[in-house]
Formats: structure tokens, C-alpha cells, sequence
């Protein structure tokens, strides 16, 4: 029976909450006026229908010898000339099922009543004599103005109601206002938030609180470690570099290829353990402009790649802007025409702008990637050797763990799939398309810092010789990349 109401019910928690707020109310409502009517009313109208019969059974005996009995009782009576075929009720006078149910019972003489209006009642009365037509007033017969205990009863009711869900709404707000803070850090963003509201709620948001710092502590330990490791690890390739200078040319290109395979590891690093902190503020950006300039810088590098759609709403007014980031989503698409290029032979990209969405897909002919193992693909430092032919290139499992990091730290979602066209791997990237208001999430400045910290390290750290020169220009050019990348940042809570 509940998983039947399951879906009947309201999804949001206001709308619950009003819920459990009117459902009683309405079912008190209901109760009381049927309970007060049916019974006080009914039995109001009983008794004063009972007196009014007695009373003009009364006035009947005595009217041929007191004329005037009807006047002092306030009945006309008046000789029927004849007599309705039926009797006649209003649909909606429910108090006059109960006048004309005792009446009957309380006159037996009684041969008509009809009752045309709430001013009166016109009966027609037989006293074995002759046909007598009677008026009384209603007032004497049901009770008076019973809708004005509905009327009351509705009003307070309301009113009640407003009041409550007025409070109500208060209550509910820190909960609200918890669920969007921890929304938004779930997608990237971090939104100012303090505690608020009853004691558990507030327990609830300084746990969320806390949780946040040690997910950003943590992020800071791996960038920082990361960054640390692969600035100190150029030392000693510069120095390997400098070695092998010194031997022969038959010696010394396979030791120099595995020098560059290990500069290329470094940067695939450091490219990692920056994310998104030098990919500056988020702004209004052209996305099909933009994937037109990565292909075509692609296309002009020698790879086989092509733009093979763009596809946009009829409701959709061109240029469509959307607030990105466009180094970032650079940096992805160029990941991922990477590995379209590195494990097949040719690449097509499209986009596709919606009312509500981004959506940008790039598609090779490669061998793809099997189903069971596309969550571990994004996964970093994950290289799937049966999927993918390693004789095509080489990398360290960090091209789609980017390109996802990237995608979700803009509030989207990265999905991999294959290709209807190609039969390769299909890697699309969905973005939200933000209502006016809303922020993009920028990277935290606690993150930031901790780059910059590292880069201080490595530029004040006393080295002798050689390995101290190399290491402040490695950090000295860092530095002003990352000054002129327009870096910004929101304060966390």
C-alpha cells in the first residue's frame, strides 16, 4: 500500500512538509463539521420542528374559537382553495431533510410542505375539517445561519495554516540551505555556508563543515606532493641531460628517449596536480568557437581530426555563451583528441548546445573501451592494457582522469561510451547550462595556496650548484605562468 503512495507524494520537502501540515488540519475540518452539524444542528432542528408542530396543532384546535390564536402564535392560517401535487425542497438545503422528516412525523394531518425559500415554510394541513394552508417563518423550524460555524471554521483555518507553514518554512530553510552547500561542493563549487536552524540541523551542518575541510586538506596533500615530487625530479633529468651530451650518438639516443619518456610522465603530473587552479575565473564563452580552434589547431599538428557536427536548439540564439573556463575545457578536448589520434586513426568531434546543456563529443575508430571497464578508465594513473594498444604511444593513465576532473570541477559529468559511427570509444562531456545568478565553481584559494606555497619551497630551498639555478627556473617560470593565467579564487567558510 505505501510503495503505491510513494508516488502520489510530493518529492520536495516543502511540499511534504505542507503535506503533513494540511492533512490533519482538512481531517479536523471534516470531523468537526460533520460530527457538529449532524449532530447539534440535526438536533436543534428536531426540537424546534417538534415545537412549531405542536404548536400549530395548537392554533388547528382552537382556531374556531379563538380566531386570533394563529396571529398570537405568528401562524396565517388560511382556508386552502388546493393543494400542491408534490412537495418541494432546494437540492442544498440539507437542514430541510430534517424539518420535513419531523413535521410529518409530529402532524399527521399533514398533506404538503414545500419549502421555497430561508424565509418561510408553506404547508398544507388537513384537520378532518377542511384543508388549511399555514405559513411560518423558517427561523422557527431549523436553526439559524448554520453556515456561518463553516464560514469560521474555514477562516481560522486558513489562517491557522499560513501561520504555521510560515514557521514552518523557517525551519525547514537551514535544511535547504545545507542540501545547496553540500550540492555544490558535490559538483565543484564552494558556497559560503554557516550553520543554522535547531540543534540537529546544526549538528548536521558543522559535520558537513568539517567534512569539506578534510576533503580540501586532503587535496592540498596530494597537490602539494605531487607538485613537490615532479619540480625536484627535473633536477636530475637536467642533469642526466647534460651526461648524456657527453657520449657517443649510438649510446646515447635510447637513454635520451628515456629521458623524454620521463619528462613527459613529469608533466602529465604536474598537469594532474594542477587541475583547475591556473585555468583562471569562469567567463562567457563561444563552446563551438572554441572546439573550432582545438580542432583546428589539432588538424594543422598533422592528426586526422575533423569537426563533424554542430548542433544547436532552434531556441538557442547564436553565439550561445556559457560560462566556462576555456583553458580548462581546452585542456580537456585536447586530452582527449590525444588519445582518439594515440589509439585509432581518426577523430571526429562535435558539439551539440541546448536550452539547458553543453554537450561536446569526441569519437575515434580504435579498438574502444569495454563497458565493465569504462569507470576504472577515469579512474588516474589506470591504464587499461587490453583495451587500448600501447604500441601506438605511451602515458601514464592521467589523459581521461584530466579531462573528468575538468568536466566535474565545471559541474558536469564526463561519460564514455562507443561510437554508433566510428565503433571506437565515445568520450562526451555534459555541462550544465547555469541560470542567470548561479556561480561556476572556481578553485578554492586554501588549493591555490598550497601551490603557491610549494613553488616558494622549491624556489627557497638551498641547493648547491647547478641543481639550485635549475630549480629556481623551473619554479620562477611556474610562478609567472601561474600569475598570468588570471588565477581567482573563493574564500571557503
Amino acid at each position: 500500500m505505501f510503495e503505491g503512495l510513494k508516488h502520489y507524494m510530493p518529492r520536495g520537502i516543502y511540499g511534504r512538509a505542507a503535506l503533513i501540515l494540511l492533512l490533519p488540519v482538512v481531517t479536523l475540518q471534516l470531523v468537526v463539521s460533520v460530527v457538529f452539524i449532524q449532530r447539534h444542528f440535526q438536533g436543534v432542528t428536531e426540537q424546534l420542528s417538534e415545537d412549531a408542530a405542536r404548536d400549530l396543532s395548537y392554533a388547528l384546535t382552537q382556531v374556531e374559537a379563538a380566531p386570533n390564536v394563529g396571529r398570537a402564535l405568528e401562524i396565517r392560517l388560511n382556508p386552502a382553495d388546493s393543494v400542491p401535487a408534490v412537495d418541494f425542497r432546494r437540492w442544498y438545503d440539507l437542514t430541510g431533510l430534517t424539518v420535513m422528516r419531523t413535521l410529518y412525523q409530529e402532524l399527521p394531518g399533514l398533506e404538503r410542505l414545500r419549502l421555497p425559500d430561508d424565509r418561510r415554510v408553506e404547508m398544507w394541513v388537513n384537520d378532518g375539517q377542511q384543508v388549511w394552508a399555514v405559513v411560518i417563518s423558517r427561523e422557527r423550524v431549523s436553526a439559524s445561519n448554520p453556515h456561518q460555524l463553516l464560514v469560521n471554521m474555514v477562516f481560522f483555518g486558513i489562517l491557522m495554516t499560513v501561520i504555521a507553514y510560515l514557521y514552518l518554512r523557517n525551519q525547514l530553510r537551514p535544511i535547504t540551505r545545507l542540501a545547496r552547500a553540500a550540492e555544490a561542493f558535490g559538483r565543484g563549487r564552494v558556497e559560503p555556508y554557516s550553520p543554522g536552524g535547531a540543534v540537529e540541523v546544526r549538528a548536521a551542518g558543522h559535520a558537513f563543515l568539517d567534512m569539506r575541510a578534510r576533503i580540501e586538506r586532503h587535496i592540498e596533500q596530494r597537490t602539494m606532493m605531487l607538485s613537490g615530487i615532479s619540480h625536484d625530479l627535473r633536477t636530475p633529468l637536467t642533469r642526466l641531460r647534460l651526461g648524456l651530451s657527453l657520449i657517443e650518438d649510438a649510446d646515447r639516443e635510447p637513454l635520451e628517449r628515456d629521458v623524454d619518456e620521463m619528462q613527459r610522465l613529469i608533466d602529465a603530473f604536474l598537469e594532474f596536480a594542477r587541475g583547475d587552479f591556473e585555468a583562471g575565473p569562469p567567463e562567457a564563452t563561444d563552446p563551438v568557437a572554441l572546439v573550432e580552434t582545438v580542432v583546428a589547431d589539432a588538424a594543422r599538428a598533422g592528426n586526422a581530426v575533423t569537426l563533424k557536427e554542430v548542433d544547436t536548439s532552434e531556441t538557442v540564439s547564436l553565439p550561445a555563451l556559457v560560462k566556462l573556463r576555456p583553458a580548462s575545457i581546452r585542456r580537456a578536448l585536447e586530452n582527449l583528441i590525444a588519445n582518439a589520434v594515440r589509439y585509432g586513426t581518426r577523430c571526429e568531434v562535435s558539439v551539440r548546445v541546448t536550452e539547458k546543456s553543453v554537450r561536446l563529443r569526441v569519437e575515434d575508430d580504435g579498438p574502444g573501451i569495454p563497458a565493465d571497464s569504462r569507470a576504472d578508465a577515469i579512474r588516474p594513473f589506470v591504464r587499461l592494457d587490453p583495451a587500448r594498444n600501447q604500441d601506438r604511444g605511451s602515458g601514464v593513465g592521467l589523459g581521461l582522469a584530466i579531462a573528468a576532473d575538468i568536466t566535474r570541477g565545471h559541474g558536469g559529468m564526463l561519460r564514455l561510451g562507443e561510437s554508433d559511427d566510428l565503433g571506437g570509444l565515445r568520450v562526451d562531456i555534459v555541462i550544465a547550462r547555469l541560470a542567470p545568478g548561479v556561480k561556476v565553481p572556481v578553485p578554492c584559494a586554501r588549493q591555490t595556496k598550497c601551490l603557491r606555497q610549494c613553488l616558494r619551497s622549491c624556489r627557497n630551498r638551498p641547493q648547491a650548484g647547478p641543481r639550485r639555478k635549475e630549480q629556481q627556473r623551473h619554479a620562477s617560470n611556474y610562478s609567472s605562468d601561474h600569475q598570468t593565467s588570471g588565477c581567482h579564487s573563493i574564500q571557503s567558510p
